[in-house]
């Protein structure tokens, strides 16, 4: 480069610092995510539903909504891990993740496209392209939340398969509050609530560090 052209390259601190919409690779980590995490999740309950219970288990909106007595078929638990860590159950959630706010279907849809338009309105505003984690952590809310939005226009119910530490149980007999066993998690859940609950750990994670550098950088500045 001639001695006197000027530079027109950003520096590296400047480009780690560009807002995240204004970068290629920042979306595509987002949608890459996003992507891969819906799928994974959709495809799950679909294989879950159509396998676990040894025959296709068909579900319409129509008839989980409109019949009060509707319930899966019973079926026996099929072991996914040895050693009691995971079985694979039928159930249908008509609440949020650990069975909160039953039958409250409208609201959490409604919650769920409003997060939505959040968590994008934050990958936009609020992170940079350096930000890495960040993006893998809104993709991951993203996909989870939309898997089970589908679920709850499309079905009616959140779709839940997976049961872990099936048959633990906790000492003394206690029970978790609202439950009435006393496994140590007897919760049932599906790939979407460990798509948001690891997105949401690594956004808190992630924001815990970026505060502690804003600190560390105004101290220095």
């Amino acid at each position: 480069m001639p001695a006197d052209e000027p530079d027109t390259n950003p520096a590296p601190i400047e480009a780690a610092e560009r807002p995240s919409w204004r970068s290629a690779a920042s979306w595509f980590r987002l949608v890459g995510v996003f992507a891969g995490g819906l799928a994974l999740d959709l495809w799950s309950k679909s294989w879950a539903f159509a396998h676990v219970a040894g025959y296709p288990v068909e579900l319409t909106r129509e008839r989980v909504l409109d019949d009060p007595s509707f319930m899966l078929p019973h079926h026996g638990r099929v072991e996914a891990l040895p050693f009691g860590l995971l079985d694979f159950t039928l159930v249908l959630n008509y609440g949020a993740v650990f069975g909160i706010g039953q039958h409250r279907r409208e609201l959490f849809i409604g919650f769920t496209i409003v997060a939505t338009v959040a968590a994008i309105a934050l990958f936009v505003r609020g992170t940079r392209q350096r930000m890495r984690v960040a993006h893998v952590a809104i993709g991951l809310i993203l996909g989870g939340g939309l898997g089970n939005l589908y679920d709850r226009i499309e079905y009616g119910a959140v779709r839940d398969f997976l049961h872990m530490l099936p048959g633990w149980s906790l000492p003394n007999g206690w029970m978790w509050p609202g439950n009435s066993t006393s496994e140590v998690f007897p919760w049932v859940f599906n790939i979407a609530d460990v798509l948001l609950l690891t997105g949401m750990g690594l956004f808190v994670i992630t924001s815990f560090i970026e505060d502690r550098r804003a600190k560390l950088s105004a101290a220095a500045g």
